[in-house]
C-alpha cells in the first residue's frame, strides 16, 4: 500500500475517497484542513496541516503557514504569487526557495 494513489477522508460522517492528482490545494484551519479538488468540491476535516504534510506524498509541498500545494497542479507561479485553478495563494518567503527548486526539477 505504499505506491498508493489515494487516500480517505473522514468528513460529514463519512469516508470519502480522494485521488491524491485530483487534489489542489490543502487549507489549514486551525485544527482542522480544507481540501480543494480539480472538480470544485471542498472537504473540511479533522487534522493539523503539520500532521498532514508527514503523510502525503512527495509532490505536495507546503508554501504558506496556511497552505499545502499539489505542484502537479499549479498554473503558475510569478511574484510570490501561485495559480491553481482560480485560486491565488502567497507564497511565503521562507518557503520561496524550496518551492523554485522544486519546480526547477520540472522545467524542460
Amino acid at each position: 500500500m505504499e505506491n498508493r494513489t489515494f487516500a480517505f477522508i473522514k468528513t460529514d460522517k463519512k469516508l470519502v475517497k480522494l485521488f491524491y492528482k485530483d487534489i489542489m490545494i490543502i487549507k489549514g484551519l486551525g485544527n482542522y484542513v480544507e481540501v480543494h479538488t480539480l472538480n470544485g468540491k471542498r472537504y473540511i476535516y479533522y487534522k493539523t496541516l503539520k500532521d498532514l504534510i508527514d503523510s502525503l506524498p512527495d509532490e505536495f509541498m507546503r508554501v504558506h503557514n496556511s497552505y499545502i500545494i499539489n505542484l502537479i497542479n499549479i498554473e503558475s507561479f510569478e511574484d510570490n504569487q501561485l495559480l491553481c485553478g482560480d485560486i491565488k495563494i502567497a507564497v511565503a518567503k521562507s518557503y520561496k526557495d524550496c518551492l523554485t527548486e522544486a519546480l526547477g526539477k520540472m522545467m524542460l
